[in-house]
């Protein structure tokens, strides 16, 4: 499947496939759910969701409700709520790196270039990543 969303090109056959989930019922079932994320070549995460006419997926015919699918945008914190929410924790490392169970993190301010904060943002985006995360990761490459 294949839309545009706000300008934005969202496609099935394109993306990668990162996750799959479904609530275990059968297609015939009305309340059936079906959901696949996607990951675009910029870093963006989709869903794909389908399901049956009981479900938010569903789509009107006449004065009925049947299956229906959509593609939903997600910003990097809804495509990591869905994951936590759906899959396990190996799974959610797979994806979006190792977490830390160290609590020591400190806020700082830093000043760079507008360029720079670019490719940072550009980088952080195409990785799936926080802008964070890709400063974490220079300097543990550089030690």
């Amino acid at each position: 499947m294949m839309k545009i969303i706000k300008g934005k090109k969202y496609d099935t056959e394109t993306a990668l496939k990162v996750a799959e989930w479904d609530n275990g019922l059968g297609r015939s079932d009305h309340h059936a759910i079906y959901e696949t994320l996607y990951k675009k070549r910029t870093g963006e995460f989709f869903l794909f969701g389908e399901g049956g006419g009981l479900t938010g997926y569903s789509e009107a015919v006449g004065n009925a409700f049947t299956w229906g699918e959509k593609i939903i945008p997600l910003t990097l914190d809804t495509a990591k709520e869905w994951v936590e929410a759906h899959l396990d924790g190996k799974k959610y490392e797979d994806i979006f790196g190792n977490v830390s169970d160290d609590s020591s993190r400190k806020v700082i301010s830093l000043s760079l270039s507008s360029t720079n904060i670019d490719k940072l943002k550009t980088v952080a985006l195409e990785k799936g990543i926080s802008m964070s995360a890709v400063i974490d990761k220079l300097i543990e490459d550089m030690m």
